[in-house]
């Protein structure tokens, strides 16, 4: 019933639709008069914005599934189960390192742990917009210059990019 570019478009922006949806229902709320329902609104507002802008950071991790394999993130560790290639773990504690690298035309993710060992996940795998919220946990890690250069990935050439490396290679607290 949905001609497909729409529905497309709205599986797309659905989590930043309702993010702002929840800012809007906070203003209105906010409008309704008396002290109580303003501070009660502008909770709701803020709610709203923060929702906005994880979303809004989150959109470049939300692709069209053009790759082999599945990403999976449970219980503190990232699994790839790959169709073609290798897949494997590695614990958000142990990790050290995050490249995005472009490999024949493909983004990928090179996760690398404190033992040398390296996860290659393509970033269009079924499953891989749920890095987003693992990485978050990461100390230092700057989610708006991931979610930029994976914006980017499609326009570089085979190039490699460090977006996070552990500084006290110690164990994640």
């Amino acid at each position: 019933m949905i001609r497909p570019e729409i529905r497309d478009w709205l599986k797309r922006w659905s989590e930043t639709l309702i993010a702002g949806g929840v800012l809007v229902f906070g203003l209105w709320l906010a409008t309704w008069g008396g002290w109580f329902f303003a501070a009660i609104g502008l909770l709701v507002a803020l709610v709203g914005v923060s929702l906005s802008i994880g979303a809004w950071r989150r959109m470049p991790f939300r692709r069209q599934i053009d790759a082999p394999g599945v990403v999976e993130v449970e219980e503190g560790a990232i699994r790839y189960f790959g169709a073609a290639a290798l897949g494997g773990e590695i614990a958000l504690r142990d990790l050290t390192e995050i490249r995005l690298l472009r490999l024949q035309g493909r983004g990928h993710w090179r996760l690398r742990n404190q033992q040398g060992e390296a996860l290659l996940i393509p970033v269009d795998a079924a499953g891989a917009a749920s890095l987003a919220d693992a990485f978050t946990s990461l100390p230092g890690l700057k989610m708006g210059a991931v979610s930029n250069a994976l914006a980017h990935v499609a326009e570089q050439r085979d190039a490699v990019s460090v977006l996070w490396r552990r500084s006290d290679q110690g164990s994640l607290t």
